[in-house]
């Protein structure tokens, strides 16, 4: 369990007994608790319940209940507090804008427990004419309605797959596995995914599944059997078991990999060649032809083997037959980063520490990207406070930390293009990363200029997160995107692969089109604590999805 996730349950936790009416202490404590885990810079699942005291914040039953979570997978004592509140109120406060005081009152004077409900309030006026809304709260809850209805029983990857690895970290246990991956949508690396999948060969399967339904974490079973098994984790997660024999393995993981369209183009090929695809086998006529793992697999029809993150049927297969797949970036490609933040602006870490941390990574250089004034919400720095860390920044160079420092900034794009520091500013600065952090809702012709003009400022070397999207609780902002990215292209600049997980901004459809441009990606954390730079594999994940080599990726090179 990492500790984002051991934050955000302290932070539920707070909510649902404020939703409770619980005493102010008792709410204040779970969220104090909260940025005490947000602030700690190693991981709070490697300390056991003394030493979880020692950090401020944090007293016996919190430490009772953070080890216990930390442990299992789930909290009891929050699942219990659930119960305890309409159903539908808790999945009302994942509609972005609509915090537990919102809900209640909403409870309160209209009697709406459910997201249905709601709906039916704001399509009839009556939240409008509430006391503390009015039209254009209205508005904006009936959009926040509309996008959790689109990602309903979604989940970013970076929460399910740590569930995927410690379920196979458990199974690996079961003698009777012989070989075991995880499958689906995360295998593919997806930013959103709805289950989890895992694909195991054993001549043993009831003893596999008899494993699997006894995990930690698991909540309900769903079905069993010797060929399936689906179970609950928490948060309504289902996770899907599939058992089969050695022999079949390479076709099941293939199968079950997916995606469904890379399955169908894949078929139609094997029908043309009068053999027939099943997760079972490869057939010509009733005769399965052997393969042992799944490069062999896809040699049966004259392809290369095609990486997992490529497999959505754009064009991946006519490329593994003409030699055409790219050699994708890896993790061991990139050499700095290039966005992060410190507790000079937002973040929550130390800069000497996050340079520390970086170096220990094996980081060549990282860019210490603090935001700008305009960002007064996020401590944005004021132009005096800059020169100062610029001023620490040069310092720590010279005590050769083993990384190089470099001094940046993440500029405020105006809402009229302009940046946030005058031009001789900018130019002291190593590194310079534009970014619109307002007026999100403009035209998408006026975002475009706004866009294009911070683009075409000889000082800025990347656009940051270019969409600005949250996922599951914002949508970004529109805008042409050919004509930003042939914009980045006249004017030598990068645009920016935000790996942060709720982000993963800009889509794989948009960076492999850069790549076809000449716009060189920067893949960064925007890191805020120290354990956001380890997000960089979900940058890499993602560029890889947009079919992106070493050579496309600014930070692959020296500095």
């Amino acid at each position: 369990m990492e500790n984002p996730q051991v934050s955000e349950l302290l932070s539920e936790i707070g909510v649902v007994l404020e939703l409770l009416g619980e005493n102010t202490f008792k709410v204040r404590a779970y969220e104090n608790a909260a940025r005490a885990v947000d602030a700690y810079t190693g991981r709070i699942a490697e300390l056991d319940e003394k030493q979880l005291q020692e950090i401020s914040g944090i007293g016996k039953g919190l430490a009772e209940k953070i080890h216990m979570y930390c442990s299992i997978g789930y909290l009891p004592y929050y699942e219990d507090l659930k119960k305890k509140i309409p159903r539908g109120l808790v999945e009302m406060l994942r509609i972005p804008s609509l915090g537990p005081k919102r809900a209640k009152l909403l409870f309160d004077k209209l009697k709406i427990d459910s997201v249905a409900a709601l709906e039916t309030a704001c399509a009839e006026g009556r939240l409008a004419a509430l006391e503390g809304f009015g039209e254009k709260s209205q508005a904006k809850i009936m959009e926040g309605i509309r996008m959790l209805s689109t990602f309903r029983d979604q989940h970013l990857l970076a929460e399910v797959l740590p569930l995927a690895e410690r379920l196979v970290a458990h199974l690996k246990k079961c003698k009777a596995v012989r070989r075991i991956e995880i499958a689906g949508s995360i295998r593919r690396r997806k930013k959103l995914v709805k289950d989890l999948d895992i694909v195991v060969s054993s001549d043993r399967p009831g003893d596999v599944s008899e494993a699997f339904v006894g995990a930690d974490g698991v909540t309900e079973v769903i079905a069993r059997g010797d060929t399936k098994t689906s179970v609950r984790l928490a948060d309504k997660i289902q996770a899907d078991l599939r058992v089969v024999a050695d022999d079949e393995f390479p076709y099941a993981l293939h199968h079950f990999t997916g995606s469904k369209a890379h399955n169908i183009a894949l078929r139609s090929l094997a029908k043309d060649r009068g053999l027939k695809i099943s997760e079972y086998g490869v057939f010509k006529g009733k005769k399965r032809i052997a393969a042992k793992d799944e490069e062999s697999f896809f040699k049966i029809f004259g392809l290369a083997f095609i990486p997992p993150e490529l497999r959505e049927d754009r064009g991946e297969i006519a490329a593994a037959a003409e030699g055409g797949l790219p050699d994708l970036v890896t993790d061991r490609d990139i050499k700095g980063i290039l966005h992060v933040h410190t507790n000079w602006s937002d973040g929550m870490a130390d800069l000497e520490v996050m340079v520390k941390e970086a170096a220990r990574r094996g980081y060549q250089y990282i860019a210490i990207t603090d935001h700008s004034q305009t960002s007064y919400y996020a401590k944005g720095l004021p132009v005096e406070r800059l020169k100062k860390q610029m001023a620490e920044i040069a310092a720590i160079n010279k005590k050769r930390p083993g990384i190089r420092v470099l001094a940046g900034s993440e500029v405020d794009i105006l809402p009229d293009g302009r940046l946030d520091y005058d031009d001789d500013l900018l130019a002291s600065l190593d590194v310079v990363i534009a970014a619109v952090h307002s007026h999100f809702g403009m035209k998408p012709d006026e975002m475009t200029k706004r866009i294009c003009r911070a683009l075409e400022h000889p000082e800025v070397d990347i656009l940051a997160h270019p969409t600005g999207r949250l996922l599951l609780t914002r949508p970004g902002y529109e805008f042409d995107w050919e004509a930003a990215l042939k914009c980045a292209a006249r004017h030598g600049k990068s645009v920016e692969l935000n790996a942060n997980p709720q982000r993963l901004d800009i889509d794989p459809v948009h960076a492999k089109r850069a790549a076809q441009l000449g716009v060189k990606i920067s893949i960064n954390p925007d890191a805020h604590r120290v354990e956001g730079l380890d997000d960089m594999r979900y940058g890499v994940w993602a560029a890889r999805r947009g079919w992106l080599g070493r050579k496309d990726i600014i930070n692959t090179e020296n500095w």
